[in-house]
């Protein structure tokens, strides 16, 4: 981590720079305290992402799986101050676009106590001061003077869990909040997740405060490690809530009984100061930020309410609000618990081999390489290397799989995923932070934050439709009285409705709360959908593409059939075929290479090989050129196959990839080789047909033959043959034109292109290799297709209740501007209805945590069937 004073330290004595006055113990101090910084967890902004430049699907991801942040106990600040005796420090200044007003704001910086010189650059918009006093007062007054400063080499990034935060509005308004507190560069809020991460040269403190003062609970991601317990601040407000409800029940009694209104009066009173109590804080808090949010509102209306002798109204209003404050932070958490529940499947100690002894370590102290030993019926700690004895593991948790896979010497396991009966010795591959199932929680926390063009619309129309109601509430309030002479309650207390009607919670939390359940619904199953855009789109796909090696087939082609043509024979044709293909690195390469090794057949050397890409490749051997591929190479090199054209079309129509052997002269043999279609691919073809998809089509570098066997096996109505790498792309982009809205299906690897050009893409294998995680949309965890129906299936049934909760909240809102207009609305019921909603819009959008399977789970899976492999 760079030091404050921003020089280089080219002596282990301190830093040559004669500005500044370090001695070698105070620079062995600032390299302990930068040391302590980056282990816990504050990571200096400038520090390199080694997931740098990654692009996950069609979003920049590159810092989404940076390690959630743990800072330190003791404040940063503490921190820098023991180290800043008489140094300099460097800050960048923001918003200066004045020479004399740099002047000036150099001046009063020099006139700050413990301020010993102070100098602006004004071209490069910097500012060096030298100071014994804290960082804070030098910052303090530079905002003071209308100006933002930021530290140098001092910015840390932390993450913070937020409590309570049940509103998107609300969220959205404390992120505003947080960018202009003094100190803090950046803040973003993820409100699927409840997570703030801040860019700041603020202590931790400063922050936390911040938000408490908003009406929230925040505390160190590193928290998440440490037992969970019901917080303090949600037992008090349930306490009050509770308090004020039943107050507010004593005052209808009392009421009821004719007891005296000052008794009366003084319940209700109580009610209200008991619930509203955190109402009232967070909206003066709002009020002071010039930010005006739904408790602020509900402040005025309650107050108003009051002021008119309406003390039932106004305390009832309290009491719903909090309660719908309460029942919404309950469900919002248990909708984002469904997502961080994965983070307690992996354990948080592992049996480690050390020195020769065997010792408990907690898994962050694990690294690369170390051996650890895992028992019969324990959860695997840590992503290895299978490097002793066999068992099976329950992977269901990283891939969807309900039956448990044999885990052999060289296989892979997963964190969090549960062994059988067998004992196992895993070797380390990944830290902590980079395990599959922490990739998993990091990428589905991100993909909750972003937003769906829906939820887009929604921001939008909230942001116009709050102003213009308050407005119009203001309007209610004073024109009828001052132009008309109408009595001023009445239409007072129709401005107190709008205002209660002018909340957009309900609306604005309807699309966020159906995203967070169903990637969250989904990463439970072996799907991850890496956003609300993709999601949404899935649901209004009608055609989906897949490439058909290592997808609708198990990419491991094999030799079927050995035909040799004029003198040669079969192994003459095995002997020259591997020498070819030794030097390719194809698919059928391996085949060939694979029945040589079989069929003990030597190798021969060969040079000036060739590739020919979509169609072979070629060799020299004893002084004669060779060729192996596919019809099109021939026609090039101009062989004629004529009298071989019925035996290749007669193989081809039994589902079989012809390879021709030949010379520059002739044919020399054929050589057959089949893929076999995957166990899962005819259930999950019929399962998307059944889930609304309305056209299937097979992308291939086959012949047409081939791939009409394939397409007519599976069940799929469309394909597109003979297809080059390059042309896949081509071939999405023609379904767009012809179908609109296109998923294409893949490994990630060969057909990443395809992938990218599609509207959704979406790939196989996620858990084993982290190309699927980096290239597409969406991504199926297992090795297969079961899931892809359920994805389409949830993405539907997600899209359509997005669309229930923005249409219901908007009727809502409609039905109660026009009932306060025509005099058919109180304030207590405007509160129910606007709680209410929130409430049932919440509840709609949890039904997706339940979402199952109902396409492939009570499909009978096919039997096993040889087919072509692509000749590409």
């Amino acid at each position: 981590m760079q030091g404050i004073h921003n020089h280089n330290q080219k002596t282990h004595g301190g830093c040559g720079c004669g500005n500044c006055s370090h001695t070698a113990e105070e620079n062995a101090e600032v390299k302990d305290a930068q040391m302590a910084h980056s282990g816990e967890g504050v990571l200096p902004d400038k520090k390199r992402n080694p997931l740098s430049g990654v692009t996950l699907g069609k979003i920049d991801y590159s810092t989404a799986l940076t390690r959630e942040s743990h800072s330190m106990p003791q404040k940063p600040e503490a921190l820098l101050e023991q180290r800043q005796q008489g140094q300099k420090s460097r800050f960048r200044i923001s918003g200066l676009d004045c020479a004399d007003c740099a002047a000036k704001l150099e001046k009063r910086i020099k006139a700050l106590p413990g301020v010993t010189e102070a100098s602006i650059n004004f071209g490069a918009g910097k500012m060096t001061v030298s100071h014994t006093s804290a960082l804070s007062s030098i910052l303090e007054a530079v905002k003071a003077a209308g100006y933002q400063a930021h530290l140098e080499g001092g910015q840390k990034t932390t993450v913070f869990r937020i409590s309570g935060m049940d509103c998107a509005d609300c969220a959205a308004k404390l992120e505003k909040k947080l960018q202009v507190l003094s100190g803090v560069t950046e803040a973003k809020i993820n409100f699927g997740a409840g997570k703030l991460t801040a860019k700041h040269t603020a202590s931790t403190e400063t922050i936390l405060k911040a938000i408490e003062n908003a009406g929230f609970q925040g505390r160190l991601a590193n928290e998440e490690r440490k037992p969970v317990t019901k917080s303090f601040f949600a037992e008090i407000k349930m306490i009050l809530t509770v308090l004020s409800g039943l107050l507010v029940g004593a005052g209808f009694i009392l009421s009821y009984l004719n007891m005296p209104d000052f008794m009366v009066t003084a319940v209700y009173l109580a009610a209200m100061i008991s619930g509203g109590f955190y109402t009232a804080r967070s909206g003066l808090y709002s009020l002071k930020s010039l930010s005006l949010d739904m408790n602020f509102l509900m402040m005025v209306a309650a107050i108003g309410a009051a002021a008119i002798g309406e003390w039932a109204e106004g305390a009832t209003v309290v009491f719903l609000f909090a309660l719908g404050n309460t029942l919404q932070a309950y469900t919002m958490d248990k909708t984002r618990n469904s997502i961080r529940a994965l983070m307690d499947l992996s354990p948080k100690e592992a049996l480690a081999r050390r020195n020769g002894q065997e010792v408990h370590l907690p898994v962050e102290e694990l690294v690369v390489g170390d051996i650890i030993i895992v028992k019969p019926g324990e959860r695997i700690p840590m992503d290895g290397e299978v490097l002793a004895g066999r068992t099976d593991v329950n992977q269901s948790s990283i891939t969807g799989e309900s039956m448990p896979v044999e885990k052999t010497v060289g296989h892979e396991v997963y964190a969090g995923t549960i062994n059988g009966q067998g004992s196992i010795e895993v070797k380390v591959t990944k830290l902590v932070k980079d395990t599959t199932l922490a990739k998993i929680i990091n990428l589905v926390e991100e993909a909750q934050a972003q937003k769906a063009p829906s939820q887009q619309f929604v921001d939008v129309f909230a942001g116009y439709y709050t102003p213009a109601v308050i407005v119009t509430a203001v309007l209610v309030a004073l024109l009828p009285w001052l132009l008309f002479g109408q009595p001023f309650q009445p239409w007072f207390e129709r401005a107190l409705i709008l205002l209660v009607v002018s909340c957009p919670c309900a609306l604005v939390i309807s699309t966020p709360v159906s995203i967070v359940a169903a990637i969250g619904s989904a990463a439970k199953k072996g799907v991850l959908i890496k956003g609300g855009a993709y999601l949404e789109e899935a649901g209004a796909l009608k055609v989906i593409a897949f490439d058909k090696t290592g997808t609708l087939t198990d990419g491991r082609p094999e030799v079927n059939a050995v035909i040799p043509v004029g003198s040669f024979d079969s192994q003459q044709v095995m002997e020259i075929a591997a020498a070819i293909e030794n030097r390719s690195q194809h698919p059928l390469a391996e085949a060939i290479l694979r029945y040589a090794r079989q069929e003990n057949i030597p190798v021969p050397e060969g040079t000036d090989f060739q590739s020919f890409t979509g169609k072979g490749a070629a060799l020299r051997l004893k002084g004669e050129q060779y060729y192996i591929g596919n019809s099109r190479l021939f026609e090039e090199i101009k062989v004629s196959l004529n009298y071989l054209q019925e035996q290749i079309t007669a193989l081809q129509q039994q589902g079989q990839t012809v390879m021709i052997l030949g010379s520059g002269q002739e044919a020399l043999g054929l050589i057959a080789v089949a893929d076999k279609i995957r166990e899962s691919s005819r259930a999950a073809v019929a399962g998307m047909y059944r889930a609304g998809i309305a056209k299937l089509v097979m992308l291939t570098g086959d012949n047409a033959g081939t791939a009409r066997v394939i397409a007519g096996e599976l069940g799929i109505d469309d394909f597109r043959a003979e297809l080059l790498p390059e042309h896949k792309l081509t071939a999405i982009q023609q379904l767009q034109k012809e179908s609109g809205k296109v998923a294409m299906v893949g490994d990630g690897v060969n057909d990443a292109p395809a992938l990218a050009t599609a509207t959704v893409g979406i790939a196989m294998g996620g858990a084993g290799t982290d190309t699927a995680l980096e290239t597409a949309d969406i991504v199926l965890m297992a090795d297969d297709l079961t899931k892809l129906p359920y994805a389409m299936h949830l993405s539907r049934r997600a899209l359509s209740i997005i669309k229930q909760n923005i249409g219901f909240s908007l009727l809502v809102k409609a039905v109660f501007l026009v009932a306060t207009f025509l005099g058919m609305a109180n304030l207590w019921m405007a509160v129910f209805a606007d709680t209410g909603t929130a409430l049932l819009v919440i509840a709609n959008g949890m039904r997706l945590m339940k979402v199952g399977d109902p396409y492939t789970e009570t499909t009978v899976r096919p039997k096993q069937s040889t087919v072509a492999c692509p000749s590409l």
